[in-house]
């Protein structure tokens, strides 16, 4: 069994920019034992602060009524035992003790030898101990040590092999190493120490952490340190979808993960840490489960030949078709099966043609889209898409030191209604008006799940700006768009397109 431990909360807490409160820490923490079913999580660092202090004995108490204290770690300085101290007096079962895994890190930083170092590790290990602690021990730089001190990595390995570690855990503290050396270096710890389980901690500064992770699991490692969506100080760490698309398919190699569950997971962290998923991320980000070549749709609807093991419904997701200058019939045809609608060759192929036209100028088509281009291009067919939902007119009002103030006015069904709110910006307002007037009669809404501002570069004030929205209504995502040079006009008119795709499924029932 492979251990995984997640240290988004404290490793992937360094990536720039990133910080988590004690609600979002213990939020995350859950997420990660409970739904992705990671084994251990490290959850921050040792005296840094009274927050963080506060974050980790929330945590344990948490832990502790669910009998999972002992998967519960924290980053632990070798200090006389203060670390220590602070870890026991919160509520802490385990400590990840950080000691120097090269020379130059001693000699350099340290300025003491190697046996001053090993007495000193030494001492806040028999602390630890003392206290009830369990003990794993990082040997931080190891992959320099490794390389460049090898007889001091294996000093220290003979001086702790016996005091009661649990696990030795070797970081790629620089991201320097490759597959290769990886290979190497770990099945020489292994070989040296086949009953010492080892960790690998690996970090992405050459784009290699997947194929390091990769390398030392087959050289032996028994466990591997992630984070969500890869975060992490410089280029990341390795990230936990990786690693489990690595042991479920290319190794094989049993673990706990619960991959259907890696897409909530993720979209959360990517949430509260701010840090966006690239769209072309495997597994978790947007993309990567959308064929936009005609060639690929009509190959996947005669016999899957553009599908790998990678299938999207492992992972709480689904297979999609783009829509653009490539589409060729079967992408279109695909995304018209999914809305119910059905056209004649003719109409297809003037079909095909608009939103060919379309990809060739840039512009982004969405499946929601197809409606609007069939009414347009069939010239007010039966297909035509109708306006239920109008706004009819609204005011916005910013004044500084008072919450932003809309005034809207719709028509629905011809029927006209008003209604007035405040909120935190100009577009919650306008948002806060517009399910005012919805509950007044009853009509339940979707939630906005994200929102996203795409502004072409230069800085001319004049461009247009494209604003996405993404919307789940019951229990199904779909995403608008709307395009004006101002942020908020755009996103009221995806928000109108929004109203209009919901308001026509309603009716057509």
């Amino acid at each position: 069994m492979i251990e995984i431990l997640d240290t988004t909360l404290r490793d992937g807490e360094q990536t720039a920019g990133v910080s988590f409160n004690a609600d979002e820490k213990l939020a995350i923490s859950r997420l990660l034992l409970e739904e992705l079913k990671v084994n251990r999580i490290e959850v921050g660092s040792a005296r840094v602060s009274q927050g963080e202090q506060e974050a980790f004995s929330k945590i344990c108490s948490w832990a502790s009524t669910c009998g999972l204290a002992d998967r519960i770690e924290v980053l632990g300085f070798v200090d006389g035992g203060k670390s220590v101290d602070w870890i026991a007096d919160a509520g802490g079962k385990v400590i990840n003790l950080l000691t120097k895994g090269s020379l130059k890190h001693v000699s350099g930083q340290l300025k003491k030898t190697p046996q001053e170092h090993l007495e000193d590790i030494r001492l806040c290990i028999s602390l630890a101990h003392e206290k009830g602690l369990e003990v794993n021990l990082y040997l931080e730089d190891w992959s320099n040590g490794m390389l460049h001190s090898k007889d001091y990595v294996m000093f220290l390995m003979e001086g702790l092999k016996d005091c009661g570690v649990k696990r030795f855990m070797l970081p790629d503290t620089l991201g320097i190493l490759n597959p290769w050396n990886t290979a190497e270096l770990m099945g020489e710890m292994v070989s040296a120490y086949p009953d010492i389980h080892f960790d690998f901690h690996a970090h992405n500064d050459y784009d290699l952490a997947a194929g390091n992770v990769f390398a030392a699991l087959k050289a032996g490692a028994r466990g591997v340190h992630t984070t969500v969506n890869g975060l992490g100080e410089r280029a990341g760490n390795v990230p936990v979808a990786s690693v489990l698309g690595l042991l479920n398919d290319q190794l094989h190699m049993e673990n706990t993960l619960d991959e259907s569950k890696i897409t909530h997971v993720s979209r959360y962290v990517e949430t509260i840490s701010g840090i966006r998923i690239p769209a072309n991320k495997p597994i978790v980000g947007e993309s990567v489960f959308t064929q936009t070549s005609g060639v690929h749709a009509d190959g996947d609807k005669k016999d899957g030949l553009y599908q790998n093991d990678l299938l999207p419904e492992r992972f709480g997701r689904e297979r999609k078709y783009a829509l653009g200058k490539t589409s060729g019939k079967a992408n279109i045809v695909k995304n018209l099966e999914s809305l119910g609608i059905s056209l004649n060759p003719e109409q297809m192929k003037l079909v095909t043609q608009r939103v060919v036209e379309l990809g060739d100028k840039k512009e982004t088509v969405t499946p929601e889209d197809l409606p609007y281009i069939i009414a347009d291009v069939l010239k007010g067919g039966h297909h035509e898409v109708q306006e239920h939902i109008r706004i009819i007119n609204y005011s916005l009002v910013l004044t500084r030191s008072l919450k932003p103030l809309a005034n809207l006015r719709m028509s629905i069904h011809g029927k006209e209604y008003e209604a007035s709110a405040c909120g935190d910006g100009q577009y919650n307002a306008f948002m806060n008006a517009l399910w005012t007037i919805y509950s007044g009669l009853g009509k339940s809404h979707p939630v906005l799940s994200d929102y996203q501002v795409s502004i072409p570069p230069g800085g001319k004030t004049d461009a247009l700006v494209e604003t996405t929205i993404s919307w789940n209504w019951n229990g199904h995502e779909f995403k608008t768009r709307g395009v004006d040079s101002d942020q908020t006009e755009a996103a009221i008119k995806a928000t109108a397109k929004m109203l209009n795709i919901i308001e026509n499924q309603e009716t057509n029932r």
